[in-house]
């Protein structure tokens, strides 16, 4: 406000008198006064806007305009019924509510708005959270929000809905923040503290984390099409307030004035440059997930050699290099750098968008069996989570070194060793050396590692066994999580594993090596207590049909075969 105290104080009571004596006999509730256009601009006056919540207000919404204190004044009258409703369920698009969401002045029932404006804040702040758990269902766990991250979320989204709504924050934006974020943050802070009670969310060390029952009540399918409902009627009110009278039983007085009231100085308005803030906030940097060396922001950008640079803060890296070492779906890079005469190296992921033809042939390979996950920030989500579900439980998977969601990136430890399709390529060059082998072994440890993994409800989806690396000391490292879900397809895991091994024999001569892979396998899920009834349904039409175009048809009859003669007491099972 550019008013001094005598000011405010006179254009207060102008205000409180000028509503009580259009409310008649009603009781006015509450008086706000907000300044909806606050850029300072030299001979461009402010508008300043006041709400007031009459009860049992006859009409129910009126608005008109009237200049009173050398100031432009938007003055809207409106039920308190209906104001509630906007609260608690978007009545009118939160046109009126959403005033609660940026600073006000209270000229009238402080307690009265304040309760008003928690009401409103939890029922956005459950929205943020339910959007991210639609947006990253598996990442969900395990970040760790700050709460500024809904202060700027729904400020954000109210800006991408009504753009005029810049100049409201212009000048109350600095370095990217509000200036007075920490008084902001209070009526968030107290919301917050609700929800924890509500036992939604778990609100420590000024961290939010999601439960797991509201994270999978938020992934419903009601719940996204609720929220994307939502987002019309906010942007139909929120920039045609007052254009649909009969709809909303308006009454607008004074309508010439209020027209030219709005183009007052308008070009000058447009003309003036606007703080860029408003336009480059990114609530996501206060969203962390977990890595190795620490929480990383959702919203940190980062290239490789920023990275290798960033990984060694106290010394000099040299020599880093970046070689692209495959990927078809993906780009996958390998970094180097020397440090004090020492090689390190790291693995650098990008997650591309599967969209077009380079999506179609696996739609077609894969239509009937599973659907896969296109979205390579849905991808790069699942690869974080499904990292970090399994390290907790044990499994040796690659340590997350850094993620730069922005870029599509993650970095990664690299595993010295071999891929598990050159050991079964062994066994095909050299059967008689199968028994008792190494190879074999780390094929019945996989069968355990995948019912145990199972037993938690982790589905992988691509167990490709070159996604099973064996390092230099013979420990086992389950890659690639990408399309990994919780509660997804077992079988689908089973039957890509044998299938795919498979891929790798030759079908003449026919040695038998397919069957050992096949029982050796089940013999490990069998006794890393995995279901038979699983296995079983591995042979299937519905994946032998899928995995029939990498794998002879010889080696394909072997292994349905031997699946079909597993029986429940052919090996001793143990839970995991």
């Amino acid at each position: 406000m550019t008013l001094n105290t005598s000011e405010l104080k006179e254009l207060k009571q102008q205000i409180t008198t000028l509503i009580q004596h259009t409310a008649g006999s009603a009781h006015v509730t509450a008086i706000s006064l907000l300044d909806i256009y606050s850029t300072r601009i030299k001979n461009c006056p402010s508008i300043l806007e006041v709400i007031a919540e009459v009860k049992n207000f006859r009409p129910k919404l009126l608005s008109y305009v009237k200049f009173l204190n050398g100031q432009n004044v938007i003055i809207s009258i409106v039920d308190q019924w209906i104001f509630e409703r906007d609260i608690d369920r978007g009545f009118l698009g939160e046109a009126l509510a959403s005033k609660l969401i940026f600073p006000y002045l209270s000229l009238k029932g402080e307690h009265y708005l304040y309760n008003q404006e928690l009401l409103l804040k939890k029922r956005l702040i459950l929205e943020s959270i339910e959007n991210l758990s639609i947006g990253y269902p598996e990442l969900i766990y395990h970040m760790q929000i700050k709460p500024q991250f809904f202060l700027y979320d729904i400020l954000l989204k109210r800006l991408r809905i009504f753009p005029l709504l810049a100049y409201e924050m212009s000048d109350i934006l600095e370095n990217n923040t509000l200036k007075n974020e920490e008084h902001e943050l209070k009526s968030y802070h107290q919301v917050l503290l609700q929800l924890d009670a509500d036992k939604l969310i778990t609100y420590t060390n000024n961290y939010v984390l999601v439960s797991k029952e509201f994270a999978l009540q938020s992934q419903k399918p009601k719940v996204w099409l609720t929220n994307t409902i939502k987002h019309a009627p906010r942007a139909l009110f929120s920039s045609f307030f007052g254009i649909f009278p009969k709809i909303l039983n308006l009454t607008i007085q004074n309508t010439q004035a209020f027209l030219k009231t709005q183009k007052l100085n308008l070009p000058l308005l447009l003309q003036t440059n606007l703080n860029p803030n408003c336009y480059t906030i990114d609530p996501q940097k206060y969203i962390f997930v977990p890595t190795s060396k620490g929480s990383v922001s959702l919203a940190d950008k980062i290239n490789s050699f920023k990275f290798a640079q960033k990984m060694f803060p106290n010394e000099k890296p040299e020599n880093i290099t970046v070689t692209a070492i495959g990927g078809v779906l993906n780009d996958i890079y390998l970094i180097k750098a020397q440090v004090n005469n020492t090689e390190h190296k790291v693995i650098v992921k990008r997650f591309k968008d599967w969209s077009g033809f380079k999506w179609f042939p696996l739609t077609l390979w894969s239509f009937g069996a599973r659907a896969f996950t296109v979205s390579g920030k849905a991808r790069l989500a699942k690869e974080c989570a499904t990292s970090e579900f399994l390290r907790l439980r044990g499994f040796n998977v690659p340590k997350i070194l850094y993620v730069s969601n922005p870029e599509r990136l993650v970095f990664m430890e690299f595993i010295e060793g071999e891929d598990l399709s050159r050991s079964i390529k062994r066994l095909d060059a050299e059967p008689q050396r199968a028994k008792n082998s190494p190879e074999l072994a780390h094929i019945e440890t996989v069968g355990k590692l995948f019912a145990k993994l199972h037993h938690y409800g982790m589905t992988l989806g691509d167990t490709k066994p070159e996604n099973v690396m064996i390092n230099k000391n013979g420990a086992i490292y389950l890659l690639d999580f990408e399309q990994a879900t919780q509660d997804g397809d077992k079988t689908w895991d089973i039957a890509e594993f044998l299938y795919y091994a498979g891929h790798y024999l030759h079908p003449l001569p026919n040695n038998g090596i397919a069957e050992i892979i096949t029982n050796t396998f089940i013999k490990g899920y069998l006794q890393g207590g995995g279901e038979l009834n699983t296995i079983k349904k591995a042979k299937s039409p519905k994946y032998t049909r899928v995995f029939s175009i990498f794998t002879m048809p010889p080696i394909m009859l072997t292994i349905t075969n031997t699946i079909t003669k597993t029986k429940e007491n052919t090996y001793k099972t143990q839970n995991p």
